[in-house]
């Protein structure tokens, strides 16, 4: 089987618990750390990600959350003070593909066009409701809306629509020790 090389960058102490236990999966709490007062939102779509991702049911029942790697070791920011970059040797198959640009707009609670004709509908639908997909998106007064928004996010996992660039990210379910190349800290 073919292995091909990924970054993450992750805080020291998921290093530690690599040397310790030799695994590690992502935890509902780390993320409501990393993400602060931005948390709920936050985990809104990333609880949509974990029951809607195409290898969702490679979830460990242990792991509450993917964790995220880069397919190029420039895509990984510099590590800080706390963080290292780990780099990984796993067969591609364990990665589900994440499109930068899609991912984006979910995390901004966007509606994602599967054409330039549907963005144009969609445009003009939030116009005449003289709103926006957020304002949609958090407001109970809109759950039409709100439920076009949340289900044209499937279209992520969909190569054929096209945003922006192609640039993608990738998401698995666990860190293992024995997958670990190098370590920059």
């Amino acid at each position: 089987m073919e292995k091909i090389t990924v970054w993450t960058k992750q805080h020291k102490a998921v290093l530690e618990t690599l040397e310790r236990e030799g695994r590690y999966v992502a935890k509902r709490q780390f993320v409501e750390y990393e993400n602060e007062d931005c948390a709920p939102l936050v985990l809104e779509v990333y609880d949509w990600l974990v029951k809607n991702g195409p290898n969702a049911s490679q979830k460990p029942q242990d792991a509450d959350y993917p964790v995220w790697v880069s397919f190029s070791r420039e895509g990984t920011y510099l590590p800080q003070e706390h963080s290292v970059m780990l780099e990984l040797s796993l067969d591609p198959k364990l990665i589900t593909p994440i499109h930068v640009a899609k991912w984006g707009m979910i995390l901004n609670y966007s509606y994602i066009p599967k054409d330039i004709e549907d963005a144009k509908r969609h445009q003009k639908l939030l116009q005449d409701y003289h709103t926006s997909d957020t304002q949609a998106y958090m407001s109970r007064f809109y759950p039409e809306i709100k439920r076009e928004i949340i289900a044209s996010w499937d279209r992520l996992f969909d190569d054929n629509i096209e945003v922006n660039s192609n640039q993608k990210y990738g998401t698995i379910w666990e860190i293992r020790k024995e997958w670990i190349t190098n370590v920059i800290r």
